[in-house]
């Protein structure tokens, strides 16, 4: 049976105009998301993976605000649709999990009110019915005692309990597509693991796709199908996890993987870290993005802007112009050893 195609970003650009001069924030992004898989978009902060997502769900609208490109969702071009017809998939088709949620839940609101007032805000139900099913979604995100704790306010959760509040809220229309951003910032790594976990098991539960958005590989090593490695609003790397994590190919993807801790077998150095700041979406440098901060730029590099190439791996591209001999030769000095950088 083939895979059910249900989000396609084709040459996505998005730029905003500010009194500085345009921000870049979305330079050609293209991507595809079949239904059951989870993609992981991973990158520094600013290097475009919230905007891409904010535009998918039509967040970044503005006078000031200007798209190319195309984010086709069941044969419909997102990008096209007035505000009133994309409320229609807001929510109910496409949901999101925000990055913060004490700043993302009202605090003035108990946490059942809201999710009821998501469920009615899509489909014509009463009050009690929709209590019922925020009750439920509360126990399926595994929030103890949710027939009480459906009146509680956002304070009286704790980190990890708010971001299970946000996702029964996501999940609360039954969306096709869940964008998690960063879902685990601020959480200890026992929790970020329980978040993790519950967004892969709710995706089968759900019959849904999942984009992951995360600034750290580690976190979607586990259930990530496919991954996009973002840099300055371009997507540097992009394959199936296991390629990407064994055959890297990019500079700035080797300088991720090589900051992950590794527990497996012991470290004799520092963990690595790339070397400078992502550069202004303002001002970009001439030429590949990363090579200010590359230590394998070479005088091409300065010209003009990498090609998409295709590696041996089917589906895995890069945007480097080290050869694929210079990169194996010079690659295993970041990720350390020379081994796989996540089992």
């Amino acid at each position: 049976m083939a895979d059910e195609r249900l989000l396609e970003v084709r040459g996505l650009k998005v730029q905003f105009a500010t009194e500085d001069g345009v921000v870049h924030a979305v330079d050609g992004v293209d991507f595809a998301l079949d239904r059951g898989k989870v993609l992981g978009i991973v990158g520094e902060s600013g290097s475009g993976k919230s905007v891409t997502a904010m535009t998918i769900l039509g967040l970044t609208r503005d006078v000031n605000t200007r798209f190319e490109g195309e984010v086709i969702y069941k044969d419909r071009n997102l990008l096209d649709l007035p505000e009133n017809e994309m409320q229609q998939y807001r929510g109910a088709e496409i949901g999101m999990i925000f990055q913060d949620p004490m700043t993302s839940l009202n605090p003035v609101y108990r946490v059942g009110d809201q999710i009821v007032e998501a469920i009615q805000a899509h489909e014509p139900v009463d009050k009690r019915k929709a209590r019922r099913r925020a009750v439920e979604l509360l126990r399926q995100v595994g929030i103890p005692n949710p027939e009480s704790r459906v009146d509680d306010y956002p304070h009286q959760f704790s980190g990890g309990m708010r971001q299970r509040a946000m996702i029964a809220m996501a999940l609360s229309c039954n969306p096709d597509v869940l964008i998690a951003d960063e879902p685990t910032t601020a959480l200890d790594v026992t929790i970020q693991a329980q978040i993790i976990e519950l967004i892969d098991q709710l995706k089968d539960d759900f019959n849904s796709a999942v984009i992951l958005i995360t600034h750290d590989l580690g976190v979607v090593a586990e259930i990530a199908d496919d991954l996009l490695v973002m840099y300055a609003g371009r997507v540097v790397e992009h394959g199936g996890k296991r390629p990407l994590f064994y055959d890297p190919q990019h500079p700035y993807t080797w300088g991720l993987l090589g900051s992950i801790p590794r527990l497996d077998r012991p470290r004799s150095e520092r963990l690595h870290t790339i070397e400078g700041s992502p550069p202004s979406l303002i001002r970009l440098p001439q030429g590949c993005k990363f090579r200010p901060r590359c230590p394998h730029a070479f005088e091409k590099c300065l010209e003009e802007p990498p090609l998409e190439n295709r590696v041996e791996t089917p589906g895995h591209l890069d945007r480097c112009w080290l050869t694929v001999e210079a990169k194996r030769a010079v690659r295993d000095e970041t990720i350390e050893g020379g081994e796989p950088a996540a089992a």
